[in-house]
């Protein structure tokens, strides 16, 4: 999932601020990061966006959509790909690498065109790859897509690196998707029809808590949250917010939720709002936050 909506308040802690893999960051911390530290953050993203992208001509995603064939990738795709494989069970398909064919064809490509064209509904996962370990075979040439889980996935990658190097009191941001370690924080949830306003606050420590709405990244009629069993953007759900004790989790589950109910996702402990087109709001009975619509 990209573009997400939970807003942490600075408490004058010393910030690490910077743009990657088209968004932006900020990581608060009880003390500075050093060179050495700042030089492995950003490396470590690097190496992930030159995996996983599939706006960079260089990446192991782009050369996958080239070509069939078997393909090796680094050792941390195993934890990403079993979440995938977990939500794509529990979505009924719904939430997949393989929508990343339907994105481009809906104009959300490299060049970001922003033109529509014919969506097709997409392959299964069994029709379309096999994977071992940290080897995927592809069947014929696929855009993989991560934007689900990956860039939390991302951001956990970072806070264990951070927690490597002697800091267990931070708060990652990348542009919405948060993990927190260390105090308390009440997170504000924006509203996706008024961006200057918030709907409720939710109150983390120790977790994280990602967003998404179909207000992010839209154009004519498309967004970016595509169900592949359709080839349609969703439409009945507007937004989402989930928190669980990774970013991984609470990024994937945010994406779930546009397409399944929380009874469908009960394998997983965490917390969530959803708000809907007609204006109904869901929460989960252990919210620990405030609501205000």
């Amino acid at each position: 999932m990209d573009l997400t909506m939970p807003s942490v308040t600075s408490k004058n802690k010393p910030r690490l601020s910077f743009d990657a893999i088209g968004t932006q960051w900020s990581i608060e911390t009880s003390k500075p990061i050093d060179d050495a530290t700042q030089i492995l953050i950003m490396q470590r993203i690097d190496d992930f966006d030159r995996t996983y992208s599939r706006f960079r001509d260089d990446s192991l995603v782009n050369e996958i959509a080239q070509k069939a064939g078997e393909y090796d990738f680094p050792t941390d795709v195993e934890k990403l790909i079993a979440v995938y494989k977990k939500l794509y069970e529990a979505t009924n398909g719904a939430v997949s690498p393989l929508v990343g064919n339907a994105l481009v064809e809906a104009g959300y490509d490299k060049q970001y065109s922003l033109r529509a064209g014919t969506v097709h509904v997409v392959p299964t996962w069994d029709d379309m790859m096999a994977w071992s370990g940290t080897q995927v075979t592809v069947y014929q040439p696929i855009t993989l897509d991560f934007g689900a889980a990956g860039k939390g996935y991302l951001v956990d990658l970072i806070g264990e690196l951070l927690e490597d190097n002697g800091h267990e009191d931070y708060i990652i941001d990348a542009s919405g998707d948060i993990r927190t370690r260390g105090a308390g924080e009440t997170i504000g949830l924006e509203n996706p029809y008024d961006s200057e306003s918030v709907i409720g606050t939710m109150r983390v420590k120790d977790v994280s808590i990602c967003a998404s709405a179909t207000n992010r990244r839209a154009w004519g009629e498309w967004h970016h949250i595509i169900d592949p069993r359709t080839g349609k953007p969703v439409s009945d759900v507007v937004a989402t917010w989930a928190s669980a004790a990774t970013t991984i989790e609470a990024d994937g589950l945010a994406t779930a939720l546009f397409f399944v109910g929380p009874e469908g996702l009960q394998s997983w402990d965490f917390q969530f709002v959803r708000l809907f087109a007609d204006g109904r709001i869901e929460h989960s009975p252990t919210f620990m936050g405030e609501l205000f619509l």
